[in-house]
């Protein structure tokens, strides 16, 4: 396959990268917040399924491309305390869509607190569960990687 001619200098390549950066980030909290907004207001699940494939297609594309070139995160360590706080942010964010929606709906559930309850306990634990086997898989490529550059580092002898 022929690959095009790249017509940007080095200082023009960067900027793209920063603007394509920008862009895809820009893309996915979008789907984020348009996903949560159409779960409060009572969308279904036919109705999410756009935003829901393209959101998981991002997700699993930017987790394998990290993984497999040892990339964690600019600014977060891949260490407990972060995955606990992520984790929580996502058990919170659950909690609440769990408690809005019936309240839109004008149903009170005397149930709804251990609904909600149980719902950000299970994600939670989902998530934090998922997020250290990624730190697993992670520090593993990454010390691969590493012994790689090492070895390539050291002279060969003829």
């Amino acid at each position: 396959m022929k690959r095009f001619k790249n017509n940007l200098d080095e200082m023009q390549e960067e900027k793209l990268l920063k603007i394509e950066h920008f862009g895809m980030w820009l893309a996915f909290w979008g789907l984020v917040a348009a996903a949560f907004l159409q779960v409060i207001g009572g969308a279904d699940l036919k109705q999410l399924a756009g935003e829901g494939i393209i959101l998981m297609i991002l997700c699993i594309y930017l987790l394998t491309a990290c993984l497999k070139n040892g990339i964690w995160d600019r600014h977060l360590k891949p260490n407990l305390k972060t995955n606990l706080l992520v984790s929580l942010l996502a058990a919170v964010a659950v909690a609440a869509i769990t408690v809005i929606k019936p309240l839109q709906e004008g149903i009170t559930l005397a149930y709804l607190p251990i609904t909600a309850s149980f719902s950000a306990v299970f994600t939670f634990l989902l998530c934090f569960g998922a997020l250290q086997l990624a730190v697993l898989v992670y520090r593993k490529r990454r010390t691969k990687l590493e012994s790689c550059e090492e070895d390539d580092n050291e002279p060969h002898e003829n």
